[in-house]
């Protein structure tokens, strides 16, 4: 063989050569975008995840906030169903007790008038209070009840109240009954 023939054959080694390289360099490459890929796309998956973790995180603690929420709720409201339907024993006792006190009989009038403190102490104890409401107080429409208008005795009773029938509640900052009145107009 020639020198001219082992150039070309040397050349055409080389060149063999290089494409290998150049081959093992290409899929080295390959290889770093691919765990590049799959280090980004765990990072990704990672992300996704915690977005997941913190959204049901918030909504967890929105729940434990509504539900503590609808449990105070729910014992304000079980508390004033019962303390409603004692309303008209409150009533009741206030009717007794005029009637008892135009009797003779004042040991009668002292046990009914314990008992009546008694229960409206206990109830006081539980947020119950009376809304005050009297003869010559200015009608409030957001306040009391008018159930009837009459004419007013004089110029000054007009859009007062003239008459009490019956007593207004309120348990805590909330009327549960608005008194009853007669109006002047």
């Amino acid at each position: 063989m020639s020198d001219k023939e082992n150039t070309l054959d040397d050349e055409f080694l080389d060149d063999e050569l290089l494409d290998g390289e150049e081959q093992e360099q290409k899929l080295e490459n390959e290889e770093e975008v691919e765990e590049k890929s799959v280090e980004e796309t765990l990072n990704e998956e990672l992300a996704k995840e915690k977005d997941k973790f913190l959204r049901l995180f918030a909504e967890f603690e929105n729940y434990k906030r509504r539900t503590s929420k609808e449990r105070m709720e729910l014992f304000k409201t079980a508390g004033q169903e019962v303390i409603v339907s004692l309303l008209p024993v409150l009533d009741d006792f206030d009717r007794a007790m005029k009637e008892l006190a135009k009797s003779e009989d004042k040991d009668a009038f002292k046990g009914v008038e314990l008992i009546n403190v008694k229960l409206r102490e206990t109830l006081k104890g539980k947020g119950l209070e009376m809304v005050e409401a009297n003869a010559g107080d200015v009608f409030d429409a957001e306040i009391h009840e008018a159930i009837t208008q009459i004419p007013a005795p004089d110029k000054k009773m007009k859009g007062k109240i003239i008459d009490v029938i019956e007593k207004g509640f309120k348990l805590g900052d909330r009327i549960i009954r608005h008194p009853k009145v007669v109006v002047g107009n």
